[in-house]
């Protein structure tokens, strides 16, 4: 059996999430199939009725995919809630090269890319410098408060 992987990540703000994580991954927001304007179009094509979908959903694309096709699909999906507590998964991003590179050339690595996302609307929660253990890396929130590291 086939299987594909899809990342939903519930927001209040699609397109707000798309731009920073379009940034933050390397992706680019996912097109509509082709054939239709916009994922609404596609949607109301598919059957949807037009109750089911917020004010705005699929204007603009809600969804971010790799370029290259080797990471899953992302989806931010617009939910009435706040986030209301700290997240039982979060993402990695890998940034340093690993143990084989050296701890200097990693937190270099690390901090340019907390530089970039910082610029891009993420928050600092804390920094994991522990060179004893040869570990670096940054606890970050995106735009939602939705936490992340960079190592």
């Amino acid at each position: 059996m086939e299987m594909t992987l899809q990342l939903t990540i519930d927001c209040a703000e699609p397109q707000r999430l798309v731009a920073f994580w379009s940034k933050a991954l390397g992706y680019v927001p996912e097109p509509p199939p082709d054939g239709h304007g916009t994922w609404r179009e596609y949607w109301a094509a598919s059957g949807v009725p037009e109750e089911e979908l917020p004010d705005g959903a699929g204007d603009t694309p809600e969804s971010i995919v790799d370029p290259a096709g080797r990471g899953p699909r992302v989806w931010f999906q617009q939910v009435p809630e706040p986030k209301a507590a700290k997240n039982r998964i979060h993402l990695d991003l890998k940034v340093g090269g690993g143990r084989g590179v050296p701890l200097a050339v990693r937190a270099q690595r690390v901090a340019g890319m907390v530089e970039s996302l910082t610029e891009a609307g993420a928050k600092v929660l804390r920094v994991m410098d522990e060179p004893d253990m040869g570990q670096y890396g940054v606890v970050l929130q995106d735009p939602e408060g939705n936490e992340f590291c960079v190592v």
